[in-house]
């Protein structure tokens, strides 16, 4: 399971690379830092907390273009693909 956390994150390395404005590449920055933190972590992150960080990731698709929007997309799938495989509290 963490590896799609882990290949969330690598999405969203890549976005930060293309973000035009600082604000989208500081809340990719906040979200990668919290998966990555997931990833080296024994526990998992609950709904609430993972609905949080996808919400994040739904508003900078919004605000961003091109490729950043394309490696957002691709890390909210991912990111949405793992949060049905938790147990709900």
């Amino acid at each position: 399971m963490t590896e799609q956390l882990q290949q969330a994150r690598d999405d969203l390395e890549e976005a930060v690379k293309s973000a035009d404005s600082d604000d989208v590449r500081e809340d990719i920055r906040e979200t990668t830092d919290a998966f990555a933190d997931y990833v080296m972590s024994d526990t998992e992150p609950d709904h609430a907390v993972l609905d949080e960080r996808l919400n994040t990731l739904r508003q900078v698709r919004e605000q961003a273009d091109g490729t950043t929007k394309d490696k957002v997309e691709s890390a909210l799938e991912t990111t949405e693909d793992y949060r049905e495989t938790l147990e709900q509290a």
